[in-house]
């Protein structure tokens, strides 16, 4: 008998497979599917969230009762199935209200701490026994002594962190006093050796001084004397030795003492005493009291000068030693006399001329622009009379008149908001108007050489380039910057930009550089040569940016509607000081800029001066104090338009009443 083969059992099917023993459930894992078929079944249809207060409808569907009240009171149908639903159908769930505040209470244990477990153990009246209660006190004691020692210990880390931050920062500071401590010695030392060859070239100019008078009194002095001598003053001379040797001894006392007296009076005219040091206290005391009204600018101020440079001595240290002079007298402290003096040197604006050119057949006399021309010999001004005036200045300061009239007047169609004269041809001026048109006129023969009409709104402000007079741009609200050449019939660059443009200006030392002052609170600084995007965008100010002005190729003020101007360095792309004092949140109040000063006018009718490196005002003058017999409200008034003679300390400026007053610094 062969042996065969068996083949294997086929394997186990679900229904033949012997049935494994099922593994032990906790009655935890019993619940848990239980309570998730409850929670869903007990969500409110309406809210979606667990039943409250629950009512049930004839239909058999339980809503929370102010949800089906709610419903019902818009409604006459279940929310469940559209069936007629009423009040009267609707019916207390007692049962499920029951079920409901179990589920809750579960959730509430489940979710509570062990704590309150534990808590809730002993309220509920669970039997422990001493020993028991007296090891978990010795836990609790135990975990409580470690909770309050980590405690400690975070808070000694933090005390120790704390105190480590603030002796670093002490020590900075330190550190930097230290090293202005040792600028101030240094410089302290310099001003006294320069003090001291300042002294001894005075002592040494007040000798020689001294020396020619006395040389001159006794070249006149002398011969006249000999002359007496000789012409027989002394007859009598011969019969008396003595006499003759007397007379003799006493002329030369009397010419001693004449040529001592003129010397001494040499002495107190040329010698710098105490007479002349008399003379001038006066002066100094104020200045000294301008310093220590502004002690803490000038401080800062000093102290960056100082820096600033030590920084760039110590870039150009492998160059060679040129940036201390001979004398130790270091460029930051030079600069820094600069400051000094130029600030403490006025503290006042003094009014020299006021313009009177009321225009009977219009009241609206709001200036909006007042420039000096190329020369500084004729200012013109425009504004909503639709007008420019050209006035000469010098008869202005000098010819006081009742009326002053223009030596050129140029009507236009529309209100003027900016004028620019050209920097090259002294007789051109550029105007943009209301209308968005752009003109540029020729003041000889009072007539119009171009006129753009390519802005769709109105034009705010226009600037001839300085460097290439052919060349103006123009900024509108219509949110484009376009640039002008006066040698073609339209517009040679548009610079597009998501805001209305206030204010636009061309960077002095450059005909590709222009920097734009817009509503959405910056300024952007373009280069023309690729207008894709701005070089830099200066952000700071809180409101639209009315002003631009360049004080130099590097340095550029703005002003804003947020009270307050701003001074910029467009080559390190860095803010250098916020100036406040004037009021300015509603109109353009005008700006202007020298080399050491920036002017701005105020809705408080008053013109504000600040020097460049302080922050706080140098001198301010109120219109409103010449308006005592003005019968209008005078706080209405504002001032509109200031402009700087260049290179000079003489202003003009215009209020919104028309009135135009010139006015120089003074001390």
């Amino acid at each position: 008998m062969c042996a065969t083969k068996s083949e294997p059992p086929p394997p186990p099917t679900e229904s033949t497979a012997p049935s494994s023993p099922p593994l032990p459930r906790s009655s935890e894992e019993e619940k848990e599917p239980a309570e998730a078929d409850i929670d869903k079944d007990v969500l409110c249809p309406i809210c979606m969230q667990i039943i409250k207060d629950a009512f049930t409808t004839a239909c058999g569907h339980s809503f929370c009762y102010t949800c089906i009240s709610i419903h019902l009171r818009n409604k006459s149908d279940c929310p469940c199935c559209s069936r007629y639903l009423s009040n009267n159908h609707i019916f207390p769930n007692f049962l499920l209200n029951k079920l409901l505040k179990k589920i809750s209470a579960r959730q509430s244990a489940r979710n509570a701490s062990p704590v309150e477990h534990f808590r809730q153990t002993i309220l509920q009246g669970c039997e422990v026994s001493t020993k028991e209660l007296d090891s978990l006190l010795s836990l609790l004691v135990d975990k409580k002594r470690r909770m309050e020692q980590s405690e400690a210990e975070m808070n000694m880390q933090i005390l120790h962190d704390f105190l480590n931050c603030l002796r670093k920062k002490k020590l900075e500071e330190l550190n930097q006093i230290k090293t202005d401590l040792q600028y101030i010695k240094e410089d302290t030392t310099a001003v006294k050796k320069r003090t001291m060859e300042l002294y001894t070239a005075k002592k040494r100019c007040s000798r020689n001084l001294r020396m020619l008078v006395d040389d001159s009194f006794a070249a006149k002095t002398l011969p006249s004397l000999v002359d007496q001598h000789n012409n027989g003053t002394i007859s009598g001379g011969c019969n008396s030795q003595g006499w003759i040797g007397s007379a003799s001894s006493q002329r030369k006392v009397n010419l001693k003492d004449q040529a001592s007296s003129q010397g001494f009076r040499s002495k107190d005219a040329y010698d710098g005493s105490d007479s002349a040091y008399d003379t001038n206290s006066g002066v100094a005391v104020a200045r000294k009291r301008r310093i220590h009204a502004q002690f803490n600018d000038l401080q800062e101020c000093y102290l960056q000068k100082r820096q600033r440079w030590t920084k760039q001595f110590s870039k150009q240290e492998d160059k060679g030693p040129n940036v201390m002079d001979i004398d130790g007298y270091n460029p930051g402290l030079e600069d820094f006399q600069s400051v000094l003096s130029s600030f403490t040197r006025y503290s006042r604006l003094r009014v020299i001329a006021e313009l009177r050119h009321g225009d009977i057949f219009h009241t609206a006399n709001i200036v909006s622009s007042i420039e000096f021309d190329r020369d500084d010999e004729m200012f013109a001004i425009a504004g909503v009379s639709r007008r420019i005036k050209v006035f000469e200045f010098s008869s202005i300061v000098n010819e006081p008149a009742d009326v002053h009239c223009p030596i050129v007047e140029l009507s236009t169609r529309s209100k003027l908001s900016c004028l620019s004269w050209n920097k090259y041809t002294k007789n051109h001026i550029a105007s943009c108007d209301y209308d968005g048109i752009v003109t540029v006129w020729d003041i000889t023969t009072r007539q119009s050489l171009m006129e753009y009409e390519e802005h769709e709104k109105r034009a705010w402000s226009i600037d001839f380039c300085r460097t290439d007079p052919s060349m103006l741009v123009s900024g509108s609200d219509d949110c484009k910057v376009k640039v002008w050449c006066t040698k073609q019939e339209a517009s040679v660059r548009d610079i597009n930009l998501k805001a209305n443009v206030c204010s636009v200006k061309y960077n002095p030392g450059s005909s590709v550089h222009v920097a734009v002052g817009t509503a959405d609170h910056q300024i952007h600084y373009y280069d023309l040569r690729n207008i894709s995007k701005p070089l830099y965008v200066f952000g700071g100010h809180k409101k639209a940016v009315s002003y631009v002005k360049f004080l130099s190729n590097h340095e550029l003020a703005s002003a804003s509607t947020d009270n307050t101007l701003r001074l910029w360095d467009v080559k390190e792309n860095s803010l250098l000081r916020t100036f406040r004092g004037h009021k300015n949140e509603r109109n353009f109040v005008g700006l202007t800029a020298n080399s050491d000063y920036i002017a701005c006018g105020s809705e408080t009718n008053e013109v504000f001066v600040y020097h460049k490196a302080i922050s706080k005002p140098a001198a301010w003058y109120s219109f409103g104090s010449d308006m005592a017999n003005v019968d209008e409200d005078v706080g209405s008034y504002f001032i509109s338009a200031v402009c700087w003679k260049s290179d000079s300390q003489t202003m003009l400026s215009a209020n919104s009443q028309g009135t135009i007053k010139a006015f120089v610094l003074a001390a």
